[in-house]
């Protein structure tokens, strides 16, 4: 009996049902003499993900295996998407150096596809929290928003755009409860941008999700600020329950109607609408640009006052009273804390040795 797995010809002729994978499933036999396969965890446009262990490393941890097709058979064309991959996938295990994004672990080529294996974080997607414990407060998702903006400003320093931020690829980790970002889409784009090179049209050919992915991403011309879009729209899903499609859309703009659905403060509704704008050039351009918009809010009434956009020191709360409204405290406002703190032991300090000073004056013309 032939073992060997099937041909890429056959894995395009039925893709959902024979990959190279499938006659591990659920097997003792190993892929690669390392990876037991377990089960699959998702079907794509691109391929499948499986759930394995790696029997290769002691307690044989588990790991998630990534198969990615390029729908194409020209040699010259898989010779440029593997070499795309290569580059990718390096990419890729640089990004996973954050402790809030899957290690990479390997990659390969074998028999024309292309496989990513990554850390297997346990616990559960934002999709899955929401659908049990319902809709969240405003309050809850800016604490999201502050958890997870730090991880896509990340990204977006290493030159990587995500192109998939949704509720499904956000995991809520079970053991320490910190938030991962999963399923980068960067490898996707290459093979998308392969295919462009054959006779076939590429507007068929996109990476994303519709109605998380804003109108640049689905002419594939995605940018950074693609990102904040599908943030924007992940922020709706939380506050509302409602996926994307089942909002209404201004007929003449396309924006998202999504004060019809919720309502907000003014000053993080403002932040809602900038990230959800069709105009790339209207909308955030970064994660850090967020960041600062909301960590103004508690000094509004205070700024308002005053042109300067900086809190005055002599203004600023305790930090405890800081952690307890808003449960985080920006670097910025830390540092300002502590000078006022150091200016202020400098003062008294100062103030003590002046009263030393008069006190010793006063026993010398006593003495004299």
């Amino acid at each position: 009996m032939d073992s060997s797995p099937p041909k890429l010809d056959q894995l395009r002729s039925n893709p959902q049902h024979q990959t190279p994978l499938a006659q591990f499933c659920g097997s003792e036999l190993l892929f690669r003499d390392r990876y037991q396969i377990l089960r699959t965890l998702g079907r794509g446009g691109f391929g499948v993900t499986y759930l394995a262990k790696d029997a290769a490393l002691p307690n044989s941890p588990l790991c998630v295996i990534k198969l990615l097709c390029p729908k194409v058979s020209n040699p010259v064309v898989l010779h440029r998407a593997s070499q795309r991959f290569e580059r990718e996938a390096k990419i890729l295990s640089q990004l996973g150096s954050h402790a809030q994004i899957p290690r990479l672990l390997d990659y390969f080529q074998q028999d024309g596809s292309f496989y990513l294996v990554q850390e297997y974080v346990r616990g559960r997607t934002l999709t899955k929290e929401i659908r049990n414990r319902g809709k969240l407060s405003e309050l809850e998702v800016k604490h999201f928003l502050r958890e997870i903006l730090p991880v896509l400003s990340y990204v977006h320093e290493h030159q990587v755009i995500h192109r998939d931020i949704k509720p499904p690829n956000i995991i809520r980790c079970q053991d320490d409860g910190r938030l991962v970002l999963i399923d980068f889409g960067a490898v996707k784009e290459q093979f998308v941008q392969v295919s462009q090179s054959t006779h076939r049209a590429a507007t068929t050919h996109f990476v994303g999700t519709l109605g998380f992915a804003p109108p640049e991403q689905l002419s594939l011309r995605a940018t950074y600020s693609s990102d904040i879009f599908a943030l924007g729209v992940t922020c709706l899903y939380m506050l509302t329950g409602k996926p994307p499609m089942e909002f209404s859309y201004d007929a003449t703009t396309g924006e998202v109607n999504w004060q019809d659905y919720v309502t907000v403060s003014e000053h993080f509704g403002k932040i809602l609408d900038k990230m959800l704008k069709i105009s790339v050039r209207d909308r955030y351009q970064s994660a850090e640009e967020i960041l600062r918009f909301l960590n103004l809010e508690p000094y509004l009434g205070k700024l308002s006052d005053c042109l300067n956009i900086q809190p005055r020191l002599g203004d600023l709360p305790d930090e405890a009273e800081l952690l307890a409204r808003n449960g985080y405290l920006p670097p910025i406002l830390r540092a300002a804390i502590a000078i006022r703190r150091w200016r202020a032991r400098r003062a008294l300090r100062d103030q003590t040795h002046q009263v030393k000073q008069a006190e010793e004056a006063e026993l010398l013309i006593h003495y004299d």
